[in-house]
């Protein structure tokens, strides 16, 4: 096994983003920020992940499912791909399957999915979500400036808002040739008459239309002259619409991770099963077949969700010959950096020891307390969680964060007790020193990682 490289020392973090991923962290959440002052073990499905997202970048589509059980660190590889896109200037969007939230349905649950996306769509000056209007305006003001450039004019000019106009419509006239585009492009121009002419009315409703707010044709006509609504049956048209346009604007594409895909299992009527299925078949086909365009498409989900011959994708036999294991490599112990599916092996030893140490510091940090602890101390705590019964086989970096952020708060917030008290509290079956030795043994690859 090899060692672990060390790390180059790093300033302390500011407090909103340690504030976040302390308390994230203890409630067993992934955090949205600071995600990536954690990341390890993970080097192989990053790489893939980021020639994923260079292909994008040159107007190919990629889509990837991304396959770990609970606790495996599935969200937090997610979340950690959605900072670097928006670090590299793509936007983003991102949301959960829910109940209320599906890929296809009667009664508004992909609207729903849609609706959700556009609410957390993201950029990197606008990472929180709610960019869209942010995203607007930022390309209303480098055509302004464009025209104003080219055509040696001011926008106080007679004529100007016209020329800008004459450009906007120009820009997006190849939107106009996609399903949907007609419209697309009509509440872009909205927006923009909106916005020159200071009416937060007709802004506000183009922008109601493009989050997919407007339920019925009537009420998107009286609003903003459209017939056309983003519904349950088209939704996916404007992801690959938006997915165009951003680009045309200046960002390198559009990424969407959709998470939980496990609730897609639970849907009890194998037609709507089966019809969501069919729904997320037709997006990996058109990203595999190149009908999309800058665009990616990250699924999450568990291996039940793949894996289940009766609810999971196993159930489809096209989904089954699309994503099974290549046997011949699986025997050979290699893995396809090309194929759909990234399944999310366990961290090595080491990689939860990096882990906890990098805690530990941003803990320290945020705390102000002497210091962080010692790789000895590390692997005690490590030790005592894989003695409960069953970890050893269960332990996952998610549980491990979760309950090693609940010791560091204790040993914070009562500095009369000792490492060795803590964990006795916490469990009753701490792992004790071999014998003959007076020191928890270090792994080998951890404390070359620490000199």
């Amino acid at each position: 096994m090899n060692a672990i490289a060390p790390k180059a020392p790093h300033a302390p973090l500011p407090k909103r983003i340690s504030t976040a991923l302390l308390t994230s962290l203890a409630s067993g959440v992934v955090p949205r920020v600071g995600i990536d002052h954690l990341t390890t073990g993970r080097d192989r499905e990053l790489a893939t992940l980021q020639q994923d997202l260079d292909n994008i970048a040159q107007g190919a589509a990629a889509f990837r499912l991304v396959i770990g059980r609970y606790g495996a660190g599935k969200s937090f590889l997610l979340q950690s791909v959605r900072s670097i896109a928006m670090e590299q200037g793509f936007v983003v969007a991102d949301a959960d399957i829910a109940p209320e939230r599906r890929l296809t349905g009667n009664n508004g649950e992909a609207r729903a999915t849609y609706r959700e996306l556009l609410h957390h769509l993201a950029t990197k000056s606008r990472p929180d979500g709610g960019a869209l209007p942010i995203i607007l305006e930022k390309w209303i003001a480098s055509v302004q400036t464009q025209v104003a450039t080219e055509e040696g004019t001011m926008p106080s000019d007679e004529g100007f808002d016209g020329l800008v106009e004459e450009k906007i419509r120009s820009s997006i006239q190849n939107l106009s040739d996609l399903v949907n585009g007609f419209e697309f492009a009509n509440v872009v121009i909205a927006y923009w008459n909106g916005y020159r002419n200071d009416d937060d009315r007709k802004k506000e409703s183009a922008l109601r239309w493009l989050r997919g707010e407007f339920s019925t044709r009537t009420e998107s006509k009286q609003a903003i002259g459209v017939r056309v609504i983003i519904d349950d049956e088209n939704w996916y048209d404007y992801i690959k619409l938006l997915a165009k346009f951003v680009t045309d604007i200046g960002y390198k594409g559009l990424v969407i991770i959709l998470d939980e895909a496990i609730h897609l299992t639970k849907i009890t009527t194998s037609i709507s099963r089966q019809n969501n299925y069919d729904k997320l078949l037709a997006m990996f086909n058109d990203t595999m077949q190149g009908r999309a365009t800058h665009l990616g498409i990250l699924i999450g989900g568990t291996p039940q969700f793949l894996e289940d011959p009766r609810r999971g994708l196993y159930s489809d036999p096209a989904w089954q010959r699309r994503t099974q294991e290549n046997q011949l490599l699986t025997r050979s112990g290699v893995s396809d950096a090309i194929a759909p599916v990234i399944r999310l092996e366990a961290l090595t030893e080491p990689h939860l020891l990096e882990l906890m140490q990098r805690l530990s510091r941003i803990h320290q940090e945020h705390y102000g307390t002497k210091k962080a602890m010692l790789p000895q101390e590390l692997q005690e705590v490590l030790n005592a969680m894989r003695s409960r019964l069953g970890a050893e086989a269960l332990l996952t970096p998610g549980e491990l964060v979760r309950d090693f952020t609940g010791i560091l708060n204790v040993l914070q917030q009562n500095p009369q007790f000792n490492l060795n008290q803590v964990l006795q509290q916490e469990s009753k079956k701490v792992c004790e020193p071999q014998p003959g030795s007076d020191r928890i043994k270090v792994s080998k690859e951890f404390a070359e990682f620490t000199l």
